[in-house]
């Protein structure tokens, strides 16, 4: 294919918004589209690219009051820090938060760094892709029959953060859901439930900010390949519009226990796509 058209990338920006928070893995769909569309993924990696960022637009909308905090609370550290206080991380719950997010965030960076080259080879990998769809499932169905926690801000240990952040790292395999594998991890380490889904959320941020870095060098060297301006703004904002109908829906969905409607889901795309990687 020699350019992307106005419906596959609203189609491509539609799934990216919705798969991204939506524990179903937005790299896994956005893999299975290009090869089913035909389109070359280095040829418009700078959409791709784009998409994330649309993607994080939405999450800045519904966490804008936490994310404004947060800021201000780093200001309030680096003050400390300056006039020999030191960090006093439990100061208060925001900042607590804040040195939670950046703990989770660490192992999912060197994750990322370490074994970048493999995941990429894995997006061309249709196999691959449908075991991570099938390992989705089953972390979802045992999300979804563990007991609540109670777990917050004060409650949450450093460990925990780590153990969230190596599932988000896990989870830069294509196949297995951010979100999903998150969520996991929260819950697995005895999180509230609305809080597992904000601390999913908020980690998602620095995570998708530092693929984006990641990946703009290279995307802005290739230019617009395969993709033009109008169909590349049109599934931009379909991502994030997508992408904020998701987080709304997915905080309802794991506060009433429902998530294994994903994991019958995430089952049957990934046998699929399994037996159609054998056969093919």
């Amino acid at each position: 294919m020699e350019t992307l058209s106005y419906l596959q990338a609203i189609i491509l920006g539609l799934v990216q918004g919705l798969a991204e928070f939506l524990p179903i893995s937005s790299s896994g769909h956005l893999a299975l589209l290009q090869h089913f569309f035909g389109v070359n993924a280095d040829s418009v990696l700078i959409f791709t690219v784009l998409l994330h960022m649309g993607t994080l637009v939405s999450v800045f909308i519904v966490y804008w009051r936490d994310i404004v905090d947060l800021l201000k609370e780093l200001c309030c550290v680096i003050y400390d820090v300056c006039h020999g206080r030191g960090l006093r991380i439990n100061h208060n719950p925001t900042r607590r938060l804040g040195f939670l997010i950046i703990v989770a965030s660490i192992p999912t960076a060197i994750i990322g760094l370490l074994f970048n080259d493999t995941f990429e080879s894995f997006y061309s990998n249709l196999l691959a892709i449908g075991i991570g769809l099938i390992f989705t499932g089953t972390i979802l169905w045992i999300a979804d029959r563990m007991a609540s926690g109670d777990k917050h801000i004060r409650e949450m240990k450093f460990s925990n953060a780590i153990f969230v952040g190596v599932m988000q790292g896990i989870a830069i395999t294509p196949g297995v859901s951010r979100s999903g594998s998150t969520l996991f991890g929260g819950l697995m380490s005895g999180l509230e439930r609305a809080f597992a889904v904000k601390f999913a959320f908020l980690i998602s941020i620095p995570s998708i900010l530092g693929s984006f870095l990641l990946e703009l060098p290279e995307a802005i060297h290739g230019g617009m390949g395969g993709a033009s301006i109008g169909p590349v703004i049109a599934g931009v904002v379909v991502s994030a519009v997508s992408g904020l109908i998701a987080i709304k829906v997915m905080i309802k969905l794991v506060t009433d226990k429902h998530l294994s409607v994903f994991s019958f889901y995430t089952w049957g795309l990934g046998a699929l796509v399994v037996i159609y990687a054998v056969l093919h």
